[in-house]
């Protein structure tokens, strides 16, 4: 006789087992067969009659159970010095559980009131429930600055590096934080003006050289005007901010939607499911669907939210630290999909045949509750055969129906033919200081590509609705290159031995054919970038112009509404396309839309550029300490002022001065886009191998000059010798005669 399961044994599988809580599956974990299912059936109305369990349609959920992360409000320590807090979203009807915080030295001083995202472990034998590790703090709103801190006899003032302010701050000798004359620090207001109007500010943090790593960051948001801070009202707005319920939505969460994302991801906005189609009519197909985060639902049309998200555009990622769109109780909390918690979303559930066709789709308001936050690794793993504790249990029943799907869009996606970059993401890793400690190139898995691959269905499904409810938007526009741009790609394809088509409409399959031909080559990386700086920049317009890039016709950004003004537009067209409320695109809107567009597409490039700005800085510092080594790379720019340099370890771009090439004068070919020196008649052209040693790093400026020292294996000619402090003798007629005889003999390599 099948025993079964006590109690206390049936709570302990549910509390591991989040996604698996319906009645088959604690059947199928403890082997319950036959007549013993009436026994469990008993026992589980027991529990729910007692309160520890609650029914969800056919599933079962603990209701004392607090998420694995959480909003908590510090309640203040205790007679020993322990800080508790409580839950902001109790939803049991047993005795609120109590929560111990354990601080890590990094983390800010925290007080009653306070409110905090953590990260919650259950603990058993204690005299407290769940310990918590603090994420971030959320809901504070002090007005800041940063500047370099002047010592003076009283204590300090602080002299803004933006350059919009002229007004000095001061800091009292208590709240100098330690801080030395010359450093750069961040203050925050402290207090009414001083003497002669000046504020008063209190040193927060100490960031030492202007020039080291961590300050890198801020100074990219203070010299490009990123907005840093959030007014007072909207933060305010944001805190009065409620989770939302049932009401007005469909229920979503019995559909186990979980969260793919980096492992270090601050926000979940989007989630996933699929499954094999029941319908006999589409044998071997599939229905995904997609839930996004219900932004708009918080963030209304002429709010002060709303107004500074437009403000922004969108949120801006460097190394060290994101500025978000919204304020962290909307980003970080009630707008992101955390694991086990009840969160509004708007979904769109699509039906693909077997060979990954779209065959139709339909779009929901729902509540959605995602068993599983798990991050890219972890579920590449699992599908591999390695799962762990967390997905192990969804291996077979969430993973895997995901792939099968992914597998059908894959074969669609090889006959629509978008253009098939090969173009590694650097990762820069920093220690707790900001110092970098590594630069790696990110793998490619599969699990990153399904993400994407479902992300561009859902949004190309919600163009196509709008269009078809005549609802006005925001496209996501790319155009095709330019004919003098492509011009210059075949040219350079043709100089590596390749060809690109002529005379012909372009489409991306062209462009793909030349990438895989020159795939495993050496010329490969450079064919990829010269693609890619063919390119126009996609922007965004209520004006339909498709997308070349992704060979669509009709695309729009639906997927990441926290992080970016134009997905929720398209959540609000949603929203007033179906009639689901008072909170969707106006009619007032619509006349906005393409200032609106062209507002948030230039907010977009802003962000852009600060994010290489850093990126450039922090590869600088990280190879300050390196200077006089030498690196392999390879040729990715040609102009009057010397030579541009990817270096293969790090992906880093460097500059040869031209006055440092050799000791002969080089003869600047703009139209070939080549060098050519006057003495030895040496031709350097983009694409060359190269090894250069590093001559100099400047972590302030991003900076990083180099020496050339072999090109395609061989040594530099050294040219002829100048006498000693001139310049190299100018032979430009000459060079330009060799240049102009040499122009269309082209080394081709036979392949």
């Amino acid at each position: 006789m099948t025993k079964v399961p006590s109690k206390a044994e049936i709570l302990d599988w549910i509390t591991a087992n989040p996604a698996l809580t319906a009645k088959r599956d604690i059947a199928k974990a403890f082997g319950i067969k036959g007549a013993a299912r009436i026994d469990l059936k008993r026992v589980l109305r027991e529990l729910e009659a007692e309160g520890h369990l609650e029914r969800r349609k056919r599933s079962y959920q603990d209701p004392d159970r607090l998420p694995p992360v959480a909003v908590l409000q510090v309640a203040g320590p205790d007679g020993d010095g322990d800080l508790f807090a409580r839950p902001m979203e109790w939803q049991g009807e047993g005795v609120e559980p109590v929560v111990l915080i354990i601080p890590r030295a990094s983390d800010p001083a925290l007080g009653a009131g306070d409110r905090i995202l953590a990260r919650l472990t259950l603990i058993k034998g204690e005299a407290h429930h769940y310990e918590a590790r603090m994420i971030r703090r959320i809901g504070s709103n002090p007005r800041r600055i940063l500047g370099v801190f002047r010592t003076t006899s009283d204590g300090g003032r602080i002299v803004p590096i933006d350059k919009g302010s002229d007004s000095e701050w001061l800091v009292a000798g208590d709240a100098t934080h330690g801080a030395k004359d010359g450093e750069l620090v961040e203050a925050e207001l402290a207090g009414p003006a001083g003497r002669m109007g000046r504020p008063r500010a209190r040193v927060v943090d100490r960031l030492g050289d202007p020039s080291a790593p961590k300050a890198v960051s801020l100074i990219a948001i203070h010299e490009h005007g990123i907005p840093d801070s959030f007014p007072d009202d909207v933060v305010a707005e944001a805190d009065r901010a409620e989770p939302l319920g049932l009401k007005g939505r469909e229920d979503l969460r019995d559909l186990p939607l979980i969260t793919i994302d980096p492992s270090d991801a601050r926000d979940h906005d989007d989630a996933c499911y699929a499954h094999a189609d029941e319908d006999p009519a589409n044998e071997g197909g599939h229905i995904v669907w997609v839930a996004i985060a219900d932004v708009a639902a918080y963030v209304t049309p002429g709010s002060a939210l709303d107004r500074e998200a437009r403000k922004r555009g969108n949120s801006t990622y460097f190394p060290d630290r994101v500025v978000p769109m919204l304020p962290d109780r909307l980003s970080g909390d009630l707008c992101s999909l955390h694991e086990g918690v009840p969160r509004a979303c708007i979904a769109v559930r699509m039906q693909l045949d077997a060979a990954g066709n779209k065959l139709g789709h339909t779009f929901h308001r729902g509540l959605m509750r995602s068993p599983a936050s798990l991050h890219y690794e972890e579920v590449q793993e699992a599908v591999n055969g390695n799962p762990n504790d967390r997905t192990g249990p969804l291996t077979e029943t969430v993973l895997k129906p995901l792939y099968a799907a992914y597998d059908a869009l894959v074969a669609a996606r090889q006959r629509r033919q978008p253009l098939d970059l090969d173009l590694p993401e650097r990762r820069i890793i920093l220690d707790d200081d900001g110092t970098v400690t590594s630069v790696s190139f990110k793998d490619r898995l599969d699990a990153h590509r399904l993400i994407e691959e479902f992300m561009v269905l859902a949004n190309v499904a919600a163009a196509e609705t709008l269009i078809e409810k005549r609802v006005p938007l925001l496209f996501r526009v790319h155009e095709e290159p330019s004919p003098e741009k492509l011009e210059a790609l075949r040219e350079t394809a043709q100089a590596s031995g390749f060809s690109l088509a002529k005379g012909q409409v372009l489409k991306t399959a062209h462009l793909n054919r030349l990438l895989n031909d020159a795939a495993g080559t050496d010329e490969a990386e450079l064919i990829n970038l010269s693609t890619l700086r063919s390119m126009t920049q996609a922007y965004y317009a209520p004006q339909n112009l498709g997308h070349f890039g992704l060979a669509l016709r009709h695309y729009a950004h639906f997927t990441s509404p926290i992080r970016r003004y134009a997905d929720l537009i398209v959540h609000r067209a949603l929203i007033a396309a179906h009639g689901w409320g008072k909170d969707g695109l106006r009619p007032e809107d619509f006349d906005t839309l393409e200032e609106t567009g062209t507002h948030i597409s230039d907010t977009e490039r802003r962000s852009m550029v600060a994010e290489r700005d850093t990126t450039d800085r922090y590869m600088a510092a990280f190879l300050s300490e390196r200077v006089g080594n030498e690196f392999t790379g390879r040729i990715s720019g040609i102009a009057r002022f010397g030579v541009f340099v990817k270096l293969d370890e790090t992906g880093a771009d460097g500059l040869v001065p031209m006055r440092s090439i050799g000791h002969e004068y080089f003869h600047f070919d703009r139209e070939a886009g080549t060098l050519m020196g006057s003495d030895t008649g040496i031709i350097i052209s983009i694409g060359q191998r190269v090894t250069v040693r590093l001559a100099e790093a400047v972590p302030v400026t991003g900076g990083i000059a180099l020496e050339l020292l072999s090109l395609d294996g061989a040594a530099m000619p050294r040219g002829r010798q100048s006498p000693a402090g001139r310049s190299p003798r100018r032979r430009g007629t000459k060079a330009r005669t060799k240049a102009a005889k040499t122009k269309r003999k082209v080394k081709r390599t036979r392949r």
